[in-house]
């Protein structure tokens, strides 16, 4: 691959901001320069050293903003690591990742987040930020976070790895009156779980069917868990996100009766409650096996009402790789999680291909309105100024997942075997051709998000 400083895309179906249009952008020192919405441009002013693209009427979009991966680094390499799950993420056209502090060491100081940080300046193909975790006992170190670079302070509401469920009221009070920037929550109540968990263990003794999953984390502990977590942002007008909404019962805490730039709360779904519901689990087993569950069909259809009501206003990943070693076991044992950042643009636009989402609401909710909720700066849009974070996209080509070409650590993806209805061609990051049509440009490195907070 060619690399230069200064690109000229012509010939491309821009989609941005609620509309689509043919035009060019011109790409200098990593920054959007201009934007041609016509077929007009003066060739003999281009510069020699600009590299000129036609994309021959494919689209072009604001690359996609993931405000939900494990990449699984330190600690839990094995999966996944920051260099291989960018590397997948910018193959599907995401060029921003905000990751969990879910790590071994989970990220509980200010030094271990900073750690992560030095480690993705090093390694990440896509632009990087990671959340700050929350213990029962971390308040303190919690409320040092930088509203400026950093995107949010996670709180599982629900067993994660290591000392990471924060269930003292106390506490969750104390973080919800005092924080300074976003809390985002997973939202699952324990005490729910492990109830109805000692039901099925008193059944199925350790043979419990992997269809039991969303019965044991069920839509009661979802409900009652964000219920509390929207109760206290509303208490204390604490800037909440809650994340992977699973079901219909939960949409009636969101409202969509307020603009997005000024909702104080804010949901996400992500692409696997989209996409599955629990008819799926015969086929698939404990490859969908995700926290909060993937629950029945009428909940996935109210997510997709609610994400298109605007009740629901990013879409995600939590992108959570595991081996298939992992994931081969019987249902107590095999962990919660898979691998979606290759793939999710790409299931949104079948999806459009189905006429279920307009191309121009995927951007809004994958590039814009992520870009919104935690106030990125300079990112998100297809604008003079913004850095030049671009996806292309070809709606007459196909994409099939298989073996040899999953570029997770992992090696596997739920979608293995189904054929996409489109082809992510290139992905610009920061103004650099980093991927195009399976070749990578692997000097270039993805730069740490900012937030104008």
């Amino acid at each position: 691959m060619k690399d230069s400083n200064t690109y000229l895309i012509v010939n491309a179906q821009i989609v941005n901001e609620g509309e689509i249009f043919k035009g060019s952008v011109y790409i200098k020192k990593g920054i959007i320069e201009d934007i041609i919405k016509s077929d007009d441009i003066e060739t003999a002013l281009i510069p020699d050293d600009t590299e000129v693209i036609d994309l021959e009427g494919r689209y072009l979009m604001p690359g996609v903003i993931d405000d939900q991966v494990h990449f699984r680094e330190p600690g839990l390499t094995l999966k996944a690591d920051i260099y291989t799950e960018s590397k997948a993420a910018v193959a599907g056209g995401i060029t921003s990742f905000m990751e969990m502090p879910n790590t071994i060491p989970n990220t509980l100081t200010q030094e271990l987040l900073e750690e992560k940080y030095q480690l993705a300046a090093e390694k990440s193909l896509a632009n990087y930020s990671f959340y700050m975790g929350v213990s029962n006992d971390n308040i303190d170190e919690v409320l040092k976070t930088d509203p400026k670079n950093v995107c949010g302070i996670k709180v599982f509401m629900g067993a994660s790895t290591g000392n990471m469920l924060v269930d003292n009221i106390d506490t969750l009070n104390q973080l919800f009156s005092k924080a300074k920037l976003l809390v985002a929550v997973h939202c699952e109540d324990e005490p729910t779980i492990q109830h109805n968990l000692e039901v099925f263990k008193e059944k199925y003794g350790d043979n419990i069917p992997i269809d039991a999953h969303p019965l044991i984390r069920n839509d009661n502990a979802c409900f009652k868990s964000s219920k509390l977590a929207v109760g206290l942002a509303r208490l204390y007008n604490t800037r909440l996100h809650v994340l992977h909404l699973s079901t219909a019962k939960e949409m009636e805490l969101f409202d969509n009766t307020i603009p997005l730039e000024k909702k104080r709360i804010t949901a996400e779904v992500c692409i696997h409650h989209l996409w599955f519901n629990n008819s799926h689990y015969a086929q698939h087993g404990a490859r969908i096996k995700w926290n909060p569950a993937i629950k029945s069909k009428s909940d996935q259809q109210k997510l997709f009402e609610s994400l298109l009501d605007n009740k629901i206003d990013v879409i995600a990943t939590d992108h959570a790789p595991h081996t298939l070693e992992e994931k081969n076991n019987l249902y107590l044992k095999a962990p919660s999680g898979g691998p979606l950042v290759q793939h999710s643009l790409l299931a949104m636009m079948d999806f459009y291909h189905n006429k279920k989402i307009s191309l121009e609401n995927i951007v809004e909710k994958m590039c814009h309105a992520p870009a919104v909720c935690f106030q990125v700066k300079n990112r998100g849009f297809i604008r003079k100024g913004y850095f030049a974070d671009l996806v292309v996209v070809d709606l007459n080509k196909q994409t099939m997942v298989e073996k040899s070409n999953i570029l997770y650590k992992c090696g596997w993806s739920p979608f293995e075997g189904h054929t996409f209805k489109s082809k992510i061609t290139h992905t610009f990051v920061n103004g650099r051709l980093v991927y195009q049509n399976g070749l990578f440009n692997e000097e270039h490195n993805g730069r740490r998000l900012q937030f104008q907070r």
